[in-house]
């Protein structure tokens, strides 16, 4: 969440930030924020006061009884009962204020950072790189670019080539589960099971150390990193339990550092997991969602870092390099899109989307978002540093972005890859699948 110091010291460019992530009634819920905060630290000073005064009036009580003074001290005794009473109130009108005040930041999202364009939507992203000599750079681009890059025997979509191939099986996926829990069996397994290998070597030979967390988390991890409160209902609870399955291995991942002092010296930290990911997409429907164009269950590998401030931009442009080099290991058509202010997930201050081409269904698929949260999620979950100079601690900056999700890329490789023979493994892939061409 924003720190009380930033919305405080710098109230209009908070405002000016909510407001570029469309944010409806950025100025009420600043204006609330600061009410409350006031009334908090109002009810503080006065407390603070009043034990200043109930300390001077104790050591007044004890030279009054030496004294032989003994009814002025007893009315002395009695201002300091009224305000033991009082005090008392103090306490819980600030925690009440406090809670109130926790509450209300839970509610506002981040802001972006400078670089991020204007735009309400996903057609005012922009697009800024891309592997297809065709595709224009630039805002404007991404809603009505309708280029066709690839191979024109790229007919079939996933779905009708996971059943000719009997790779991929959607129905048995309902029978046992329902809509969105697919069947992966034989070289369709294979072919999860060897880009996970390959996603988590190449992360590993990036420096990242390999994390197997829980899929399952509690409630302070999923308000740690801020899918908590789900103002979208978009995580799958256990009620009896109080557990929520995890939508991304970011979550529990992240959370190792929840709470946590870090020693300067070891920054960046660089973790990657492959963890299964669960996410109800509550609303989606249509022909978007056939497929594995939208699961509620799938495979990802996701890097997390944890870095200083100054140093979080460089992670940041390693972190998109790191996964523009895996899509170009996979031979497949790609662009890099920078998000608009509306477009920006709640947590986010910039991120970047990578998507694949799909030339079976005319259309891209996003394939992996790498943001930068600057300290909106540190702030939360208490992950701070030591200064090595000022021996004070600060907030880290925390980041994070799939390496890959694998849905989506499964549907890549089989679409864009169909031949008269059969599906062509990429070279990078080969020694992970054992083979060069599924038929």
């Amino acid at each position: 969440m924003l720190t009380l110091k930033l919305i405080t010291e710098q109230t209009d460019l908070v405002i000016k930030g909510l407001e570029k992530k469309h944010f409806a009634g950025a100025k009420e819920a600043i204006a609330e924020v600061i009410a409350t905060d006031k009334k908090r630290r109002e009810a503080q000073t006065t407390l603070d006061q009043n034990l200043s005064e109930a300390k001077k009036m104790a050591a007044e009580i004890g030279g009054l009884m030496k004294q032989g003074k003994k009814e002025e001290a007893e009315a002395i005794k009695a201002k300091v009962s009224g305000l033991k009473e009082t005090n008392e109130a103090l306490k819980q009108q600030m925690e009440a204020a406090e809670k109130e005040l926790t509450a209300q930041l839970c509610q506002i999202p981040n802001i972006p950072y400078p670089e991020v364009p204007e735009g309400s939507c996903a057609e005012d992203n922009w697009v800024v790189k891309s592997n297809l000599k065709e595709c224009v750079i630039g805002k404007d681009t991404v809603g009505n670019w309708d280029a066709n890059p690839v191979v024109e025997t790229a007919k079939l979509p996933h779905w009708e080539l996971a059943k000719k191939y009997n790779l991929i099986d959607f129905d048995l996926g309902v029978k046992i589960s329902g809509a969105g829990f697919p069947v992966y069996r034989g070289k369709g397994a294979q072919l999860q099971r060897a880009l996970i290998n390959f996603f988590l070597a190449e992360a590993s030979k990036a420096g990242y150390e390999e994390i197997m967390p829980p899929t399952v988390v509690n409630a302070a991890s999923g308000y740690g990193t801020g899918q908590l409160p789900d103002k979208e209902g978009q995580m799958y609870h256990c009620n009896l339990d109080d557990l929520y399955l995890i939508p991304t291995a970011e979550v529990p991942v992240t959370n190792i550092y929840r709470d946590v002092i870090l020693d300067e010296k070891d920054l960046p930290i660089k973790n990657c997991a492959y963890t299964q990911c669960f996410r109800r997409e509550a609303g989606s429907y249509g022909k978007d969602v056939r497929g594995l164009n939208r699961l509620h269950e799938f495979s990802k590998i996701e890097i997390v870092r944890i870095d200083k401030p100054e140093h979080s931009a460089e992670s940041h442009k390693e972190m998109l390099a790191h996964v523009e080099s895996l899509l170009q290991k996979l031979e497949l058509p790609y662009r890099i899109l920078r998000l608009c202010g509306g477009d920006q997930s709640f947590t986010s201050a910039i991120c970047y989307d990578f998507e694949v081409y799909s030339e079976a269904q005319k259309r891209w698929l996003e394939v992996s978002s790498v943001s930068n949260f600057d300290t909106y999620q540190a702030n939360r979950l208490k992950c701070r540093y030591r200064n090595s100079e000022t021996k004070k601690t600060e907030l880290c900056h925390t980041l994070n972005g799939s390496a890959l999700a694998l849905p989506r890329i499964v549907a890549a490789i089989l679409e864009n890859n169909q031949t008269e023979e059969g599906i062509h493994i990429p070279a990078a892939l080969q020694p992970y699948m054992g083979c060069d061409l599924i038929k």
